[in-house]
Protein backbone atom coordinates (compact mmCIF):
# COMPACT_ATOMS: atom_id res chain seq x y z
CA UNK A 1 0.00 0.00 0.00
CA UNK A 2 1.36 3.72 -1.04
CA UNK A 3 2.98 4.99 1.79
CA UNK A 4 3.83 1.79 3.73
CA UNK A 5 7.28 0.62 4.16
CA UNK A 6 8.26 -2.98 2.17
CA UNK A 7 10.93 -5.36 2.97
CA UNK A 8 12.76 -7.71 0.39
CA UNK A 9 14.27 -10.40 2.25
CA UNK A 10 17.69 -11.49 1.01
CA UNK A 11 17.75 -15.37 1.29
CA UNK A 12 20.48 -14.94 4.10
CA UNK A 13 19.85 -14.88 7.90
CA UNK A 14 23.74 -13.49 8.02
CA UNK A 15 25.99 -12.31 6.08
CA UNK A 16 29.48 -13.64 5.51
CA UNK A 17 32.40 -12.15 5.56
CA UNK A 18 33.12 -13.16 1.74
CA UNK A 19 29.37 -11.89 0.59
CA UNK A 20 28.88 -9.78 -2.29
CA UNK A 21 25.44 -8.85 -3.18
CA UNK A 22 23.92 -6.09 -5.34
CA UNK A 23 20.16 -4.99 -5.77
CA UNK A 24 18.57 -3.95 -9.05
CA UNK A 25 15.60 -2.70 -10.08
CA UNK A 26 13.52 -3.05 -12.98
CA UNK A 27 14.01 -4.94 -16.24
CA UNK A 28 17.28 -2.80 -17.11
CA UNK A 29 18.64 -3.50 -13.70
CA UNK A 30 19.17 -0.54 -12.16
CA UNK A 31 21.88 -0.71 -9.41
CA UNK A 32 19.75 0.39 -6.27
CA UNK A 33 22.25 -1.21 -3.24
CA UNK A 34 25.09 -2.69 -2.93
CA UNK A 35 27.12 -4.85 -0.19
CA UNK A 36 30.28 -6.01 0.28
CA UNK A 37 31.04 -7.41 3.70
CA UNK A 38 34.91 -7.41 3.96
CA UNK A 39 35.30 -3.85 3.42
CA UNK A 40 32.11 -2.93 5.16
CA UNK A 41 30.57 -1.17 2.04
CA UNK A 42 26.42 -0.77 2.52
CA UNK A 43 25.60 1.84 0.16
CA UNK A 44 22.08 2.85 -1.60
CA UNK A 45 21.70 4.46 -4.32
CA UNK A 46 18.33 7.04 -5.61
CA UNK A 47 18.70 5.22 -9.32
CA UNK A 48 18.53 7.74 -12.32
CA UNK A 49 15.00 9.69 -11.60
CA UNK A 50 15.94 9.95 -8.28
CA UNK A 51 13.24 8.44 -7.28
CA UNK A 52 14.32 6.50 -4.31
CA UNK A 53 16.20 9.32 -2.77
CA UNK A 54 16.32 8.50 1.10
CA UNK A 55 14.13 6.12 1.16
CA UNK A 56 16.21 2.57 0.91
CA UNK A 57 17.65 0.78 3.80
CA UNK A 58 19.76 -2.48 4.17
CA UNK A 59 19.64 -5.27 6.78
CA UNK A 60 23.13 -5.14 7.38
CA UNK A 61 22.59 -8.84 9.75
CA UNK A 62 20.61 -10.35 6.45
CA UNK A 63 21.70 -7.60 3.52
CA UNK A 64 18.01 -7.40 2.83
CA UNK A 65 16.24 -4.32 1.05
CA UNK A 66 13.91 -1.91 3.36
CA UNK A 67 11.43 0.18 0.72
CA UNK A 68 10.28 3.36 2.84
CA UNK A 69 7.15 5.58 2.10
CA UNK A 70 6.05 3.39 -0.50
CA UNK A 71 4.80 4.91 -4.08
CA UNK A 72 2.66 3.32 -6.99
CA UNK A 73 6.25 4.44 -9.29
CA UNK A 74 8.15 1.56 -7.08
CA UNK A 75 6.44 -1.01 -8.64
CA UNK A 76 8.17 -3.40 -10.54
CA UNK A 77 11.05 -5.95 -10.97
CA UNK A 78 13.15 -5.97 -8.14
CA UNK A 79 16.59 -8.33 -7.95
CA UNK A 80 19.34 -9.27 -5.18
CA UNK A 81 22.25 -11.25 -6.61
CA UNK A 82 24.65 -12.66 -4.91
CA UNK A 83 27.66 -12.93 -6.86
CA UNK A 84 29.70 -15.10 -3.99
CA UNK A 85 27.59 -17.13 -3.86
CA UNK A 86 26.37 -17.06 -7.03
CA UNK A 87 22.83 -16.59 -6.42
CA UNK A 88 19.44 -14.28 -7.59
CA UNK A 89 16.25 -14.07 -5.93
CA UNK A 90 13.72 -12.05 -7.96
CA UNK A 91 10.67 -9.94 -6.19
CA UNK A 92 7.65 -8.36 -8.37
CA UNK A 93 6.20 -5.72 -6.30
CA UNK A 94 2.73 -3.90 -7.13
CA UNK A 95 1.87 -1.00 -4.50
CA UNK A 96 -1.11 0.19 -4.78
CA UNK A 97 -2.34 3.89 -4.38
CA UNK A 98 -4.27 4.55 -1.26
CA UNK A 99 -8.62 4.51 -1.78
CA UNK A 100 -10.15 7.57 -1.61
CA UNK A 101 -13.14 7.81 0.86
CA UNK A 102 -16.47 7.38 -1.05
CA UNK A 103 -18.93 10.56 -0.97
CA UNK A 104 -23.02 10.42 -0.83
CA UNK A 105 -24.70 13.42 -2.76
CA UNK A 106 -28.27 13.37 -3.32
CA UNK A 107 -30.24 14.33 -6.95
CA UNK A 108 -33.30 15.32 -7.83
CA UNK A 109 -34.80 15.24 -11.47
CA UNK A 110 -38.64 15.70 -12.48
CA UNK A 111 -38.34 12.06 -12.90
CA UNK A 112 -37.65 11.54 -9.17
CA UNK A 113 -40.35 9.18 -7.39
CA UNK A 114 -42.19 11.17 -5.03
CA UNK A 115 -42.08 8.27 -2.76
CA UNK A 116 -38.21 7.89 -3.03
CA UNK A 117 -34.69 9.41 -2.35
CA UNK A 118 -32.20 9.20 -5.52
CA UNK A 119 -28.57 9.24 -3.92
CA UNK A 120 -25.43 8.76 -5.75
CA UNK A 121 -22.16 7.13 -4.14
CA UNK A 122 -18.70 9.08 -6.25
CA UNK A 123 -14.93 8.74 -6.06
CA UNK A 124 -12.66 11.04 -7.98
CA UNK A 125 -9.37 9.89 -9.94
CA UNK A 126 -9.31 6.06 -9.19
CA UNK A 127 -8.27 3.18 -11.24
CA UNK A 128 -8.66 -0.52 -10.94
CA UNK A 129 -11.27 0.05 -8.72
CA UNK A 130 -14.62 -1.77 -8.13
CA UNK A 131 -17.43 0.60 -6.93
CA UNK A 132 -20.80 -1.59 -5.16
CA UNK A 133 -23.68 -0.30 -3.17
CA UNK A 134 -24.31 -3.02 0.17
CA UNK A 135 -27.63 -3.37 1.49
CA UNK A 136 -26.77 -4.93 4.53
CA UNK A 137 -24.77 -7.79 3.38
CA UNK A 138 -26.65 -8.01 -0.07
CA UNK A 139 -24.92 -6.31 -2.96
CA UNK A 140 -27.44 -4.15 -5.05
CA UNK A 141 -24.91 -2.95 -7.49
CA UNK A 142 -21.19 -2.21 -8.44
CA UNK A 143 -19.51 -0.72 -11.19
CA UNK A 144 -15.83 -1.94 -11.98
CA UNK A 145 -12.99 0.21 -13.62
CA UNK A 146 -9.98 -0.77 -14.87
CA UNK A 147 -8.64 2.80 -17.00
CA UNK A 148 -6.50 5.48 -15.55
CA UNK A 149 -7.67 7.72 -13.48
CA UNK A 150 -11.35 8.63 -13.47
CA UNK A 151 -14.03 9.03 -11.50
CA UNK A 152 -16.79 6.94 -11.00
CA UNK A 153 -20.28 7.11 -9.52
CA UNK A 154 -23.08 5.04 -8.72
CA UNK A 155 -26.82 5.69 -7.96
CA UNK A 156 -29.24 4.36 -5.44
CA UNK A 157 -32.73 4.80 -4.61
CA UNK A 158 -34.60 4.16 -1.28
CA UNK A 159 -37.92 4.89 -0.06
CA UNK A 160 -38.49 7.90 2.77
CA UNK A 161 -38.45 6.66 5.89
CA UNK A 162 -36.37 2.93 4.56
CA UNK A 163 -34.30 2.17 8.31
CA UNK A 164 -32.33 -0.51 6.10
CA UNK A 165 -28.62 -0.15 6.39
CA UNK A 166 -26.95 0.74 3.13
CA UNK A 167 -23.47 1.25 2.35
CA UNK A 168 -21.07 2.27 -0.70
CA UNK A 169 -17.85 0.39 -0.95
CA UNK A 170 -14.27 0.84 -3.07
CA UNK A 171 -12.20 -1.63 -3.21
CA UNK A 172 -9.32 -3.30 -5.20
CA UNK A 173 -7.69 -6.56 -4.45
CA UNK A 174 -5.69 -4.88 -1.60
CA UNK A 175 -7.68 -2.79 0.14
CA UNK A 176 -11.50 -1.12 0.63
CA UNK A 177 -12.79 1.87 1.96
CA UNK A 178 -16.56 1.84 3.12
CA UNK A 179 -18.94 4.52 3.69
CA UNK A 180 -21.84 4.22 5.79
CA UNK A 181 -24.82 5.90 4.39
CA UNK A 182 -27.10 7.92 7.05
CA UNK A 183 -30.55 8.12 5.35
CA UNK A 184 -31.91 10.65 7.94
CA UNK A 185 -29.01 12.71 6.88
CA UNK A 186 -29.94 12.80 3.32
CA UNK A 187 -33.39 11.75 3.10
CA UNK A 188 -35.56 14.77 4.10
CA UNK A 189 -38.90 15.02 3.74
CA UNK A 190 -41.58 18.29 4.39
CA UNK A 191 -44.13 17.00 6.49
CA UNK A 192 -44.20 13.97 5.23
CA UNK A 193 -43.87 14.80 1.66
CA UNK A 194 -40.55 14.89 -0.18
CA UNK A 195 -39.91 18.67 -1.81
CA UNK A 196 -37.00 20.49 -3.21
CA UNK A 197 -37.64 24.49 -3.80
CA UNK A 198 -35.40 25.71 -5.78
CA UNK A 199 -35.36 29.35 -5.39
CA UNK A 200 -34.25 32.70 -4.30
CA UNK A 201 -34.16 32.95 -0.70
CA UNK A 202 -37.08 35.48 -0.14
CA UNK A 203 -39.15 36.72 2.52
CA UNK A 204 -42.02 34.72 1.04
CA UNK A 205 -40.39 31.47 1.02
CA UNK A 206 -39.32 32.04 4.92
CA UNK A 207 -41.62 28.82 5.79
CA UNK A 208 -40.33 26.82 2.75
CA UNK A 209 -38.81 23.67 3.30
CA UNK A 210 -35.41 24.43 1.45
CA UNK A 211 -32.85 21.32 1.10
CA UNK A 212 -29.46 22.85 0.07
Amino acid sequence: MEGDSVTLESGLTEIQTADMMIWTFGHSETLIAEIIKDTGRFSTYEGPDGRFRNRLKLDHQTGSLIITNTRTTDSGLYQVINRSRKTTYSFNVTVAARLPVPVFSRTFSSSSSSSNCSLVCSVFNVSHVTLSWYKGNSLLSSISVSDLSISLSLPLEVEYQDKNSYSCVLNNPISKQTQHLDTSQLCHTCSGTAALILAFITKKCRPCCIFL
